[in-house]
């Protein structure tokens, strides 16, 4: 039986529970699934889209996919990995029809993610480099094959392990490690020390965005209730 969320204390609702609330049509509800999963999920689009419009245009359509099958969920997985391979087939889909990428079959071995080095003290100086170099970052990134890019921007930037990134694109482990090794070569011969500063900012998820994203796909959320639609168990 599925009990509604309790305003105390949102955040400390475990997956499961919170997907059942989802899926009973509990708003406060599909509020915290967002705020939880939004720069995940944002990050997760951004890097196989490479636009920043049509990754948010990605995400809410994702958003109102996993909501309507939210029922489903059986907590095999985690609910941010089930929520990020939605999100991933929804870009990689939408990727697709405008055919400026393709999918590339992947190959064997190689270990281990890139480690930022700790942040230097937050002076003008340094905050005005380290906007640079983000700015830098995110264009090199931008420029690595489709399929570098996506592993590399969950392994490094989201900070997946290997098997979350795994289940999330439907790879398996060793193309995970074998895409990130590449990526991180690329990246290495045009950033070199510039990438250990710059690292863990790389596409910063601004607040007006995770607002824009959670309003827009909660009114959807709601047109559909209203109108009957309710989620899908």
């Amino acid at each position: 039986m599925t009990q509604a969320l309790t305003r105390a204390d949102p955040a400390g609702i475990a997956d499961a529970a919170l997907a059942s609330a989802v899926a009973a049509g509990d708003e406060q509800a599909v509020r915290e699934l967002l705020r939880r999963h939004n720069q995940r999920l944002f990050r997760t689009a951004r890097a196989i889209l490479r636009d920043d419009a049509e990754a948010e245009d990605a995400v809410q359509e994702a958003y109102l996919k996993a909501i309507r099958a939210i029922g489903s969920f059986r907590g095999d997985a985690k609910l941010s990995t089930w929520l990020t391979r939605i999100v991933a087939n929804e870009a990689l889909e939408r990727l697709r029809k405008r055919k400026r990428a393709e999918v590339v079959p992947l190959e064997p071995d190689v270990e281990r993610a890139y480690e930022a080095n700790a942040e230097a003290p937050e002076t003008p100086e340094v905050s005005a480099m380290r906007a640079q170099t983000r700015r830098i970052v995110e264009r090199r990134i931008d420029a690595l094959p489709e399929a570098f890019r996506t592993v590399f921007v969950l392994r490094v930037v989201e900070e997946m392990t290997v098997e979350e990134t795994s289940a999330a694109l439907g790879v398996p482990d060793a193309t995970v490690r074998t895409r990130l090794f590449r990526a991180r070569s690329l990246l290495r011969e045009s950033l070199a020390r510039e990438l250990d500063i710059a690292i863990e900012d790389a596409f910063g998820f601004a607040g007006e965005r995770c607002a824009r994203i959670t309003e827009a796909v909660v009114a959807a959320w709601r047109d559909r209730q209203h109108s009957g639609g309710a989620s899908e168990a």
